[in-house]
């Protein structure tokens, strides 16, 4: 054992775990790479948009390298990119061809809403990405245009179609369900497992954001979503990997894709949860559901040193929490949105 109490690292061969205050193993970093959005979806942000960070407040790449480089030396070793929407940041693949090089980041991945996916695909291919997620809430182009406020349907699945061709593997399908919004195209969402090698996510409606509108009777349990799945066919549990989110993950018999339930508030599952946040503005946040923040960003431009990125990341392991509250009076959903943290 290396370091000075429960949040340090143990190294097993040339590999370090890192470890929070409830031995949860942390390895995983998600990095928001800008605010801005080419779409307004109903849930997120108001029509006309929402203050944006000034460019030179968001960390630039050589910042952001640096520090999945420190991180990957500790234990880190699963990045995913977000916005935002990141595609629409100049150089995105350029990124994703930085990290791909770092020595210990062994999973590198993307979330993106799929509307410039089809004329990224093969860059970000040849970047060194291997797999991706595309959000998708619907698959009816008029309830995309109302969900969205931007008639790309086409260009969304279009970019899915891309992503397949060029071999990125897994695909998956993020979708949010919500109760009279989307609720009456689960099974269309599950036959996609069927005719298509699409892993599609059921994810249950979140509170972040103060303009997200949630209030917990939007929310359709993911044990409600199987009920009705499951009169396409069985589901059968596929064998976790070690990559796996907190997806709980099937498929039908037949089926070119597979299926999966991510349950944030019917079923927590903070006790594995692996993950830090990099917000666009230098931010580690080190659950979803807090305001609280630790600086990053001031000791890479203050020139500290590696030794400063060091102790920032394990101050986040000593102040992780050991979950979110939701469901709790003393929860208070968090103010930022998603487009500002990361999906």
């Amino acid at each position: 054992m290396a370091g000075t109490g429960p949040w340090a690292f143990v190294i097993i061969g040339i590999m370090r775990l890192l470890r929070d205050n409830y031995h949860r193993s942390i390895n995983y970093l998600r990095i928001s790479i800008t605010d801005r959005c080419n779409l307004r979806c109903r849930y997120c942000m108001p029509e006309e948009g929402v203050e944006l960070m000034e460019h030179r407040d968001l960390l630039t790449y050589e910042e952001i390298v640096s520090v999945v480089e420190v991180f990957a030396r500790h234990g880190i070793s699963k990045v995913r990119i977000t916005g935002g929407e990141p595609l629409v940041r100049r150089g995105a693949a350029d990124l994703v061809k930085a990290i791909a090089r770092i020595e210990g980041i062994r999973d590198l991945s993307l979330t993106t809403n799929g509307v410039l996916l089809k004329g990224y695909a093969k860059d970000l291919v040849e970047a060194g990405l291997r797999r991706i997620n595309v959000s998708l809430d619907t698959l009816r182009p008029d309830r995309f245009a109302y969900i969205t406020r931007r008639d790309t349907f086409k260009e969304v699945w279009a970019g899915i179609e891309a992503a397949l061709q060029q071999r990125l593997s897994p695909v998956k399908i993020n979708v949010v369900v919500i109760k009279g919004f989307n609720d009456d195209e689960i099974k269309a969402f599950a036959r996609l497992s069927l005719t298509h090698p699409l892993h599609v996510r059921f994810i249950e409606f979140m509170p972040v954001g103060e303009r997200n509108g949630w209030d917990g009777e939007e929310t359709i349990p993911s044990s409600q979503i199987i009920e009705e799945i499951r009169e396409l066919g069985e589901l059968i549990p596929k064998s976790p990997q070690e990559n796996d989110g907190p997806a709980k993950r099937y498929y039908i018999q037949g089926g070119k894709g597979e299926i999966g339930f991510i349950s944030p508030i019917s079923s927590h599952f903070c006790a594995q949860c692996n993950r830090l946040r990099l917000t666009p503005d230098g931010k580690i946040r080190t659950c979803l559901f807090s305001d609280e923040e630790i600086d990053l960003k001031g000791a890479l431009r203050r020139g500290d040193g590696e030794a400063a990125i060091e102790a920032i990341l394990y101050q986040a392991l000593r102040t992780k929490p050991a979950g979110h509250r939701i469901g709790d009076i003393r929860f208070k959903k968090c103010q930022r949105g998603m487009h500002a943290i990361g999906g």
